[in-house]
């Protein structure tokens, strides 16, 4: 289970899916600058959008996830690198966090 609530982080630019924890973990340090041992979940893509992996540590080892849509596409990356829990699922059920209106989230698949 993902930790709640929490920060969630995306790394900003497409992921090497054949990266495993331990690649991840050094990116996370070297390039979001967070420590893998937060409890934080890190996010991140591929470059056709169609694969994410979920990283975080959980008490006593690393939780990864991976998910593969069949069809269809994610969003694209939001700018903020930084997602609350609830973006996190939006994101992660196809929401397009780009387009906002008076700080409402508008709930367009990108299936």
């Amino acid at each position: 289970m993902l930790p709640t609530p929490t920060r969630a982080y995306l790394y900003s630019g497409p992921m090497d899916m054949r990266r495993s924890i331990d690649g991840l973990a050094l990116l996370i340090e070297a390039m979001l600058k967070r420590s893998p041992f937060s409890g934080e979940v890190f996010v991140f893509f591929n470059k056709n959008l169609d694969k994410v992996k979920l990283l975080w540590w959980d008490r006593n080892g690393f939780w990864l996830a991976y998910k593969r849509l069949e069809k269809g596409r994610f969003a694209s990356f939001p700018k903020a690198s930084e997602l609350s829990w609830d973006e996190l699922m939006l994101l992660l059920e196809g929401v397009d966090l780009r387009t906002q209106r008076l700080g409402i989230v508008a709930c367009e698949r990108v299936n």
